[in-house]
């Protein structure tokens, strides 16, 4: 199947190539031609069609969709921890003409086509609001809240995709965490008491691989998380973190009161079909003690400086 992958240099994106590589796809990825885009290409893309572009501008597209059959459409301007630097929340007016304008100009483009091209939409669970109140899991049915501009953004998207005319469906994701150690005041946005459910950015690349060839799949939204076990609070993640680190728990002071636009969520039925839950927050956490090396024994004796990194990030615009 010939496949255009947008955004396909972000976090997700990546996953994605490598759940796809060996399976017979021909795989065009599109993103823009950064310089940190451009050392992930090299490392991810090699023999694969590679086109250079800016989503926002409608020539781009329409050249990247031509010939295309399914588009796995990731590219989106997230509100933390995106390997660009650009956050929605603080560049609302970049973010809403990259989520927003660049969803208008690929349904435009792929209407245009000959033979247009299905597409899978990645959303996210910021969709539902804040939800602390709710009897969890959310499913599909889960009244939309979206509170965040990044998240207002999404839904907009979905209405468009869903009302095109399109072959359609949309993934509503929940925490997938780029697997690198950042020290980053975003971690500080989520109240301890508020319920998470991870995701490896592995297994979201794996349920879009799976989603290639599955007719079942179209004309539905669908809930992608780490299942029952990767459900917990965010206080239990961050404390699993810390302790990675060799730090005691962080006072609950430094953390947000406010609800965030996170919870757990029935994946009952994506499972089913995809196949794709392989990884626990257990494993994340093994993998960065494996990225960290050495490292890692140098924060745990610097165990004073790294917490007073942490106390900087959290109460430092």
């Amino acid at each position: 199947m010939k496949i255009l992958l947008t955004g396909a240099f972000g976090n997700v994106g990546i996953s994605t190539l490598k759940a796809l590589a060996g399976r017979g796809h021909q795989i065009r990825c599109f993103d823009l031609p950064s310089r940190t885009n451009l050392r992930l290409a090299q490392q991810h893309a090699k023999g694969l069609d590679v086109v250079w572009g800016d989503i926002r501008q409608p020539r781009d597209v329409q050249q990247a969709v031509q010939g295309q059959e399914l588009v796995l459409h990731l590219a989106a301007i997230i509100p933390a921890l995106s390997h660009t630097g650009d956050k929605s929340e603080q560049n609302p007016s970049l973010a809403e003409a990259v989520n927003v304008g660049g969803m208008r100009n690929l349904i435009q483009a792929v209407q245009a086509i000959p033979q247009p091209a299905k597409v899978l939409f990645t959303s996210s669970v910021h969709v539902y609001g804040p939800t602390q109140h709710l009897t969890p899991p959310l499913t599909v049915s889960t009244p939309l809240n979206p509170f965040e501009k990044y998240a207002r953004h999404k839904v907009l998207c979905e209405e468009m995709l869903t009302r095109s005319g399109l072959t359609w469906a949309v993934f509503r994701l929940s925490a997938a965490i780029p697997v690198k150690v950042v020290f980053n005041r975003a971690m500080f946005a989520v109240p301890l008491h508020n319920r998470i459910e991870y995701v490896h950015t592995l297994d979201v690349g794996l349920a879009l691989a799976n989603a290639v060839d599955k007719e079942a799949l179209w004309g539905r939204v669908w809930l992608i998380g780490g299942g029952p076990r990767c459900q917990m609070t965010y206080g239990d993640m961050i404390q699993q973190f810390t302790t990675m680190l060799g730090q005691k728990p962080l006072p609950a002071s430094l953390f947000s009161q406010q609800d965030f636009s996170v919870d757990w969520m029935d994946t009952t039925d994506s499972q089913a079909l995809l196949g794709y839950q392989r990884h626990t927050f257990d494993d994340y956490l093994r993998q960065l003690q494996d990225l960290m090396g050495r490292k890692l024994q140098w924060v745990r004796w610097f165990n004073p400086v790294v917490r007073q990194a942490l106390y900087l990030r959290a109460v430092l615009p």
